[in-house]
């Protein structure tokens, strides 16, 4: 691969790294609107959680549809909460990446200069 091609790879890849970033920085802006906190953090997944955990060990609903049932709810809640965390991580290496990327990038185009 020569110079050009390998800066052209880097810059691809920096592209894909501030996108990730920009994914990143997206959720904690909606993670510090307050309407989302409230809707989403508190009320899905803290309070909705706490209610399935009881319906769980309800009488009244240990058929195996019911319970069965509970526990998707349970698990989308989950599911939810590591996508977002996911994107953080995602979003902190490629932070780490973007700069390790830009400096190569410098580097391959003094080098090719």
């Amino acid at each position: 691969m020569n110079t050009a091609e390998s800066v052209k790879e880097i810059e691809k890849q920096i592209q894909q790294a501030k996108e990730q970033v920009e994914l990143g920085k997206s959720l904690e802006r909606l993670r510090s609107n307050r309407d989302f906190v409230k809707i989403v953090v508190s009320n899905y997944l803290q309070q909705e959680c706490v209610r399935l955990v009881l319906l769980k060990a309800d009488p009244n609903l240990q058929s195996a549809e019911k319970q069965a049932s509970i526990v998707k709810q349970m698990d989308a809640i989950g599911a939810l909460d590591q996508y977002f965390t996911t994107i953080y991580q995602k979003a902190a290496i490629a932070e780490k990446d973007l700069l390790s990327s830009e400096q190569e990038r410098e580097l391959l185009i003094a080098e090719g200069a």
